[in-house]
């Protein structure tokens, strides 16, 4: 049997924003894209409590978020700043257990399973955990507790903000039983509702079905569902070392086919790839590149080599090379992704090549830069073809 947390923080960038200002604490706070008086075409990345009182969530469109709030302070993403503080949460993480697997910047799951000897149950240390956050951060966390990565997460969610939730392993159908259909991984709006119209409104009610009727209907998907429906979830946690893929996209603020333009947003997406990438000490053997065009079509080209890469300069070449797979003949671009895959520490690697790897051959240069930001903000040192830009 094992123990499993999921921590998630609570409106994670907006409470850095309030943390760092007092000036905005009790105050509705969106975090994201340029509202343009509720004419911007990003969406919104966090939003704090207060803000949710006028129905303001993340991925709502930003233009939407203005409209419901004008009065709210809208503040531009510092990925830098999130990303160092979601480093010091994570080691408070790994003073419990080597078992961390990120999800995002702002939770992951832990297995405790084997720390009970060091800090006693899984209870005793979520609440360690939460008050460490507290005391060192001064940022709220949620907490579920449970015997799989599902039921763990759902109860992290049911409490928000400062949510404590543990669920027994003898209770987990209980527990389960009278909330919606679309607590589900997997089960969107549109799969809720043809379960509701074939009679399961809860997922107390899929949980009673067989798992052959839900086959019948659904396929694999259907087994999946009345699984978790069920409780049941064998996952394992995998460690930090485990991600598959490290990414950074732009929704542009207005469609675009300017050549130029696109390129410079590639270069922008490829050194926030290759930061992260950096600094989780990985090189990438893959890319993804995402293009979404003005009528929301979406096209991904991806592309594998042999020896990783976390340089920049060297991403960008090959993104420039999905780029020109992808067939753009005139199309408007309203959304450039990339995705580093096939992740490899760079420790991890034993094989010595001919020529040095390009890890390590730019190294230095990077880590100067990545320090500089780190300290100063993005904005302190940037390549020179991003000068006197407008921002991707």
């Amino acid at each position: 049997m094992r123990s499993i947390l999921h921590v998630d923080m609570d409106a994670f960038y907006a409470s850095i924003e309030q943390q760092d200002n007092p000036a905005y604490r009790g105050k509705p706070v969106v975090v994201g894209a340029n509202p343009q008086h509720g004419k911007g075409r990003g969406v919104v990345s966090a939003a704090s409590y207060e803000a949710r009182t006028f129905g303001i969530h993340s991925a709502m469109p930003i233009g939407q978020a203005y409209r419901r709030c004008p009065s709210a302070i809208f503040l531009p993403v510092r990925m830098a700043r999130y990303e160092e503080v979601s480093k010091r949460i994570f080691e408070i993480f790994s003073r419990y257990t080597d078992l961390v697997e990120p999800l995002s910047l702002d939770e992951a799951f832990l297995d405790v399973t084997g720390s009970y000897a060091l800090f006693g149950s899984a209870e005793t240390i979520g609440r360690r955990i939460q008050a460490r956050i507290l005391k060192e951060e001064h940022l709220y966390a949620s907490v579920g507790v449970a015997t799989n990565k599902f039921v763990a997460k759902v109860a992290s969610d049911l409490e928000k903000p400062q949510g404590f939730v543990v669920v027994p392993h003898q209770k987990i159908r209980e527990f389960l039983r009278g909330l919606p259909l679309t607590r589900l991984w997997g089960v969107g709006p549109k799969t809720a509702r043809s379960l509701q119209h074939m009679g399961y409104q809860t997922i107390g009610d899929i949980a009673q079905q067989s798992q052959e009727a839900l086959r019948a209907c659904f396929g694999k998907r259907g087994v999946h569902v009345w699984q978790l429906a069920n409780g049941l979830d064998d996952r394992l946690v995998e460690s930090r070392s485990s991600a598959k893929s490290i990414g950074a996209e732009t929704t542009f603020s207005y469609d675009t086919d300017d050549g130029e333009r696109i390129r410079r947003t590639l270069l922008a997406l490829s050194e926030r790839v290759g930061e992260r990438l950096r600094a989780e000490q990985h090189g990438a053997r893959g890319l993804t590149l995402k293009f979404r065009n003005a009528a929301f079509d979406t096209i991904t080209r991806s592309q594998a080599w042999s020896e990783p890469i976390n340089q920049s300069g060297d991403i960008w070449r090959h993104a420039l090379t999905l780029l020109g797979r992808v067939g753009i003949g005139g199309q408007k671009v309203r959304l450039l992704g990339l995705s580093a895959t096939r992740l490899t520490p760079l420790e991890a690697q034993e094989q010595l090549t001919l020529f040095e790897s390009t890890c390590g051959q730019r190294g230095t240069l990077s880590q100067a830069v990545d320090t500089i930001r780190l300290r100063f903000g993005d904005e302190a040192i940037q390549l020179g073809s991003l000068l006197g830009k407008e921002k991707p």
